[in-house]
């Protein structure tokens, strides 16, 4: 990204500071996540902010590619373009608690700048607005703002740019300036952060990402000032000097309480806005860090809860729920809610596992797996399993891919998290019943290679099938079906074509059972018909002694079932 100072903020500017951005980002990731404390201590603060500005920066890059292409009207993108794109792509790509909050922060410069949307710049003024709406649009966002946070540097920086005078290269100094002293307070302000001797992590990112500003308005990168009666600083470094404060009353909140919720639950959100709001109040009893961003029908919504599936269920309620994320904290990430210096070291094993629905997700989950959600025609990318990986957060990782069509999605995934020391290992799960026997012999205290054996046996001695509804007229392994007609799938192939979801159901299932079995997992999807899994439990156990059956509740996971059979 050519590094040429720009005199207003207009589109090639948004540009040129996405750029920046990322990559002072990228050079402060490992710190920042060395020093996230708060909410929750699990080491991806500088990861989640790296990914969500790059989602930015990548729907900016599309906007200009557009144009370069000849796709879109002659001319270069106006500011309200680079603009939109930059808010639309940290929303999408949000991630984690404090890239959430960022996505708001950008939206709400947006929401500024693209307001005169035939304008092709703005000035200094402009910019002092944007950054004051970023400010208070992050702030309402948040169920209860917590001072300490990057939310105090946010309005720091817009403060100190308010009181500013001159061009754009001077407000954005000042918003830099003021956010760097409002980052020094910061263990003053929340004692979690007192104890663990660091600044808030968010808030450090934010110094970055303004520093960024800074270099796009001027060419130069900005040195970290003085703090006031300390002199420089080095972030990171134990605050020895700053005097204790009192806890924030909502201990949930500021990380001083006993224990926290078990998972964060992230998904976008497509929903209007009377529904987001009582969206807000039933979340808001289910946990803590609610943030929930966004608007014009598309929202992320960040929360951390007990109960992963009734956060999810929630939003199913609110509208439509997509890109789900749930990921369980370890046991040492809870402790250090309780308000003590977390343990730096990673978990020593963990399973991540890709899951096509819901419910799925919130069962997996609960069985301590960090999960992605693969929707229908919406299968995830390598990137996004090695991200999963690193939520983990630990030295061993157990991969489920849970669909044939994603093994080499899957390899690659395992590679790069391998290249950044990980370990390893890929268990070809092809169904998601299948990754359910593996996580059901999965033992954390065991040797890596038994555990890994013992899952792979159990998920292999499990055959897997699948009732769906054909979209078109194709030829089959089974013979030729018509758009409409119910398919029995099994281990991959069709087997059954028939009319009625519950008798091809059965068909199904006594060609599985014909080779013997112990236990049948049946996962409905939401589309299922009612009575389908009281008819199969029936038929199971009028005709197979000793075979019993377990029932899950899948929600949108694109076949009306899954069965599988052990």
């Amino acid at each position: 990204m050519p590094q040429v100072p720009q005199t207003f903020l207009d589109a090639l500017a948004v540009r040129t500071w996405c750029g920046l951005a990322l990559r002072a980002l990228g050079r402060a990731r490992e710190e920042i996540d060395a020093i996230n404390v708060y909410p929750v201590a699990d080491g991806d603060t500088g990861t989640n902010l790296y990914l969500t500005v790059e989602s930015a920066a990548t729907a900016v890059e599309a906007v200009f590619a557009g144009y370069e292409a000849g796709s879109a009207p002659a001319g270069s993108p106006s500011l309200a373009d680079a603009a939109h794109a930059m808010a639309h792509g940290a929303l999408i790509g949000a991630r984690g608690n404090s890239g959430t909050i960022l996505a708001q922060l950008l939206r709400g410069m947006a929401q500024v700048l693209a307001a005169g949307s035939d304008a092709s710049h703005t000035d200094a003024e402009g910019l002092r607005l944007a950054l004051r709406h970023a400010a208070d649009s992050a702030r309402q966002a948040v169920a209860h703002p917590v001072e300490g946070t990057v939310l105090s540097v946010a309005s720091a920086a817009a403060d100190a740019a308010g009181g500013a005078e001159g061009d754009c290269g001077t407000i954005a100094r000042a918003a830099y300036q003021g956010a760097c002293v409002a980052l020094a307070e910061t263990p003053g302000q929340l004692a979690v952060l007192k104890r663990a001797g660091v600044v808030d992590a968010g808030g450090r990112g934010l110094v970055a990402v303004l520093a960024a500003l800074v270099e796009t308005f001027t060419g130069e990168v900005p040195g970290a000032p003085a703090r006031s009666g300390s002199g420089t600083h080095t972030w990171g470094e134990p605050w020895e000097s700053v005097p204790e404060q009192p806890a924030p009353a909502d201990a949930c909140e500021d990380g001083t309480g006993d224990g926290g919720p078990a998972f964060e639950v992230v998904y976008l959100l497509e929903a209007e806005d009377a529904a987001v709001a009582r969206l807000r109040e039933r979340l808001d009893a289910l946990g803590d860090s609610l943030v929930v961003v966004g608007g014009d029908g598309l929202w992320n919504v960040h929360v951390h809860v007990d109960d992963a599936g009734a956060a999810v269920e929630a939003g199913v309620e609110a509208g439509r729920p997509y890109r789900i994320r749930i990921t369980h904290f370890g046991a040492d990430d809870v402790h250090a809610r309780g308000g003590e210096r977390p343990p730096r070291e990673r978990a020593q094993r963990a399973v991540v596992a890709v899951v096509p629905g819901e419910g799925l997700a919130g069962l997996y989950a609960e069985a301590g797996a960090t999960t992605v959600l693969a929707r229908p025609g919406e299968p995830p990318a390598s990137g996004e399993l090695v991200e999963a990986v690193r939520r983990a957060h630990a030295r061993e990782v157990v991969l489920l891919p849970n669909d044939a069509d994603l093994r080499h999605t899957a390899a690659a995934a395992a590679e790069q998290a391998r290249s950044e020391g990980i370990r390893v290992a890929l268990i070809p799960t092809r169904s998601a019943v299948q990754g359910i026997a593996a996580l059901a012999v999965h033992e954390p205290d065991r040797r890596f290679d038994e555990d890994v054996v013992s899952m792979t046996s159990a998920a292999g001695a499990t055959r897997y099938a699948e009732v769906a509804v054909a979209e078109r007229q194709s030829w089959t392994m089974a013979g030729i079906c018509q758009a409409g007609d119910v398919l029995g799938l099994i281990d991959g192939d069709v087997a059954v074509i028939g009319a009625d979801v519950t008798a091809t159901a059965e068909t199904v299932l006594d060609r599985m059972l014909a080779a013997g079995g112990e236990l049948v997992t049946l996962v409905l999807g939401d589309e299922a018909p009612e009575g389908v899994a009281e008819r199969l439990e029936a038929r199971v156990r009028e005709g197979y002694l000793a075979v019993d059956t377990v029932v899950y509740r899948g929600g949108r996971q694109g076949a009306l079932l899954l069965i599988g059979v052990e």
